[in-house]
């Protein structure tokens, strides 16, 4: 099973999010071709009410505790409320990769 699926997968069943992306986006950096290392993850859940920033990359990240600690470099994470989504323009673009030495 590919990263990109384990991620959407134990996102989902934790969260039952009503917005779910996960973007794979190894290709902008410097690791080998088909790497499944730097994600960027949109969630928008109600699980997410009443909970500080900190409180809910926090939860994530423990929900994801075995891929972060393995094939998973990076985490660009954006949690949101319903009602914060729908009051946003859409998650924020990740920056240019700026490392690597490639």
């Amino acid at each position: 099973m590919s990263v990109e699926h384990r991620l959407r997968e134990t996102l989902d069943s934790a969260l039952r999010p009503a917005l779910l992306e996960v973007i794979n986006e190894s290709g902008q950096h410097n690791v080998p071709p088909g790497s499944e290392t730097h994600f960027k993850v949109i969630l928008v859940a109600e699980a997410f009410a009443g909970l500080s920033r900190i409180q809910r990359h926090r939860r994530v990240n423990q929900l994801l505790a075995e891929l972060l600690a393995g094939p998973v470099h990076a985490l660009a994470l954006h949690a949101y409320t319903p009602a914060e989504w729908a009051a946003r323009a859409g998650a924020p673009a990740s920056p240019p990769c700026l490392g690597g030495g490639g």
